[in-house]
């Protein structure tokens, strides 16, 4: 009994010398406690974030990923989820002449990537509509001939 009184006077002394430790320790012995009175994880309960809060995110990841490309103005989205995973469809307004497709798979990436990071949820698909192209042009630009 008295090893275990002088070990423990021992790990007291440390922690005095090293206030970190003494804080560490401390918070530590206290998060074990809160541990074994928490709530079985059965019991707990689960946490639902819309399908609006959803489409939130995906539209932001949507105009991010549009950033900087002339003629790009709006982005909106809607989402359908079916147990763990979303399905998509972000509509988007595009400058023309650009490279549209390469602007379409930045959008499908920059919304699976976002949704699957926020929210945890799988984005088998992503559907992207062009709803309208802006012409990026100046208006009384010289015209030449297309070949």
């Amino acid at each position: 009994m008295g090893s275990l009184a002088s070990g423990h006077a021992e790990q007291e002394q440390r922690q005095e010398s090293d206030p970190a430790r003494a804080g560490s320790a401390g918070e530590a012995e206290e998060a074990g406690e809160a541990a074994e009175a928490a709530v079985p994880a059965g019991e707990r309960g689960a946490t639902r974030v819309e399908d609006r809060v959803i489409a939130k995110i995906a539209s932001q990841a949507a105009r991010e990923a549009l950033l900087g490309a002339p003629g790009t103005d709006a982005a909106h989205a809607a989402v359908v989820v079916r147990g763990d995973t979303a399905r998509v469809r972000v509509g988007v307004h595009l400058g023309f002449p650009s490279d549209l497709g390469g602007q379409c798979r930045a959008v499908c990436r920059a919304v699976t990537e976002r949704v699957e990071a926020l929210v945890g949820l799988e984005v088998p698909e992503v559907a992207v509509e062009v709803e309208r192209l802006h012409t990026t042009e100046r208006p009384n630009a010289p015209r030449g001939r297309v070949r």
